[in-house]
């Protein structure tokens, strides 16, 4: 080998220590986002908002049983918006008699002025807003009628029907909308206490209060 070559093969090896000490680099301090809807608390300095893009979120204030903080997916193309214009602070959230909220309520006198919680099932998502704002009720969140869904968001979408709407609507994973109700049965309450919307585009995810019933 002539010293060129050996000068050659030096300046190759050099270039790639460089390549593989910057890809170690990477992998020690870039942040990881796991992007499995409801893994909240991943690493320290990633606000929520860098994974739950648009939604939104609510925390229950009583009873305590349920003071944990919740995240709804807003309907994407009918109904108003959580925002500035809509604040609800200590309203009641009211899971809807009969659960799928496509007919009158039997509850309907505890519903005006609060916000309805019903189940998806045997009707549009539409049709259940437009029964919800008819009732009186401020907003409504539509929660997934499996128990055991605590995964996937469900984008809820017009029916074509020409029906306009003026009320919030969001979406529930099925095992928060189940706990809440069933938790509300056990105390034998009508309703809880929520704050909705919560701000948390600067928390850090590891200091959302997730409900402790979701996977992680």
């Amino acid at each position: 080998m002539n010293k060129f070559t050996r000068i050659a093969v030096l300046i190759v090896g050099f270039d790639v220590n460089i390549l593989l000490f910057g890809l170690f680099l990477l992998q020690e301090y870039m942040p990881v986002v796991n992007t499995v809807a409801n893994n909240l608390h991943t690493y320290d300095g990633i606000s929520s908002s860098d994974i739950t893009g648009g939604d939104v979120f609510f925390e229950i204030i009583e009873p305590d049983e349920l003071g944990y903080t919740y995240r709804i997916r807003p309907a994407k193309d009918f109904g108003a918006q959580f925002n500035e214009t809509f604040s609800g602070y200590g309203i009641p959230l009211v899971p809807v008699e009969p659960p799928c909220g496509c007919g009158w309520p039997h509850n309907a006198e505890e519903l005006e002025g609060s916000v309805a919680l019903v189940e998806r099932g045997e009707c549009s998502f539409l049709s259940k807003t437009v029964k919800a704002e008819e009732v009186g009720a401020r907003a409504i969140i539509v929660a997934n009628q499996d128990p055991e869904s605590d995964e996937f968001y469900i984008e809820m979408i017009n029916d074509n029907t020409s029906r306009e709407v003026h009320i919030p609507a969001g979406f529930l994973l099925g095992k928060n909308g189940y706990m809440i109700r069933k938790t509300l049965e056990r105390l034998q309450r009508k309703y809880a206490l929520i704050n909705i919307p919560v701000n948390l585009t600067y928390v850090p995810l590891n200091k959302v209060n997730q409900p402790p019933w979701l996977r992680w």
